[in-house]
């Protein structure tokens, strides 16, 4: 450390790399999609909701009055009408289209509640059957989990699996034995975790179950502009896949580097010209080696802008 307060470090900073087709595997498909921004007036108030067997998000207006909090609502989900959780109003919705808003039908009642309950212990010997049915068919799939839908005769059985399954055979001894309705829905990794939860690398649950489901697809340049080791045990989650969490920071850190120099700007200081060789946004510190071969590490308030030119105070 000089007078100024700099620390020089003899030590050069190394990261661990992947292949790019070990990359690829991470990412998720980037998909276009089209959010109205401004333009789409949402109903007001605009509520919140969540399927608590799926963990997915919902999106609803209601004319019979005010929604309470952690009550119940029927609504015509994508699987048939259904009970949801009520989380709350939405303040700024994001990620939402315009048909993606719901109409709540009416409030559960106490009979629905009853309903709910014994459908969710029915469920649960539907999953055993349904995990039984999967082994003596030898097929590769994996289950996930089972819910009756509370106003349609009709079962829902989740499962993941690597490739296309041929369950025919399976949904004719469903339907033999519980006499309803079945539908079997394949569901990614991501989707998988969502329902399911756990705890990720950093103790906190799953973004994806605790967070939110409506994430933008993570890329792997999300996690190259937020300087993260491109290590998969690193930048990966249980699932496999890019860590949600790199999708919700990213507007942070492309905000927070425009206040900040890019790598490979150089400036002069005491005497030698200085290159950018890091810049880390979380503690506001800022690396830098000379043309001598000094490194020098400061706190980003030092650096500032004048006529596009970066310099050191």
């Amino acid at each position: 450390m000089d007078s100024d307060g700099n620390i020089y470090i003899d030590s050069t900073y190394s990261d661990e790399a992947i292949s790019p087709e070990e990359l690829n595997q991470l990412e998720d498909p980037q998909t276009e999609e089209t959010f109205v921004e401004g333009d789409f007036v949402f109903p007001e108030p605009l509520y919140h909701l969540k399927l608590e067997y799926s963990n997915e998000s919902l999106y609803a207006s209601y004319e019979g009055g005010e929604l309470e909090k952690n009550t119940y609502v029927l609504v015509p989900t994508r699987y048939g009408k259904d009970l949801a959780l009520v989380l709350g109003k939405v303040r700024s919705p994001m990620r939402i289209k315009p048909e993606d808003v719901l109409v709540v039908e009416r409030c559960a009642n106490v009979q629905d509640l009853k309903k709910a309950e014994g459908f969710r212990k029915e469920a649960e010997k539907a999953f055993k059957v349904f995990v039984e049915k999967i082994a003596v068919h030898h097929l590769e799939m994996k289950p996930i989990t089972a819910h009756f839908l509370l106003e349609e005769p009709k079962i829902l059985f989740f499962f993941s699996a690597e490739n296309r399954v041929d369950f025919r055979n399976l949904v004719k001894d469903l339907v033999a034995i519980f006499k309803k309705r079945i539908e079997l829905r394949q569901i990614g990794v991501r989707d998988e975790s969502r329902i399911t939860g756990g705890l990720g690398v950093c103790g906190r649950p799953y973004c994806c179950h605790a967070v939110t489901d409506r994430l933008r697809p993570v890329s792997i340049r999300m996690a190259k502009d937020q300087n993260l080791s491109l290590n998969s045990l690193k930048i990966s989650g249980q699932c496999g896949r890019l860590l949600c969490c790199l999708a919700y920071e990213y507007e942070w850190y492309i905000e927070s580097r425009k206040k900040m120099p890019s790598e490979n700007v150089r400036v002069f200081y005491d005497g030698c010209n200085f290159r950018v060789t890091e810049v880390n946004l979380l503690t506001e510190r800022i690396r830098l080696i000379g043309d001598d071969d000094r490194i020098l590490e400061i706190p980003a308030s030092r650096m500032s802008q004048t006529d596009g030119k970066w310099q050191i105070s």
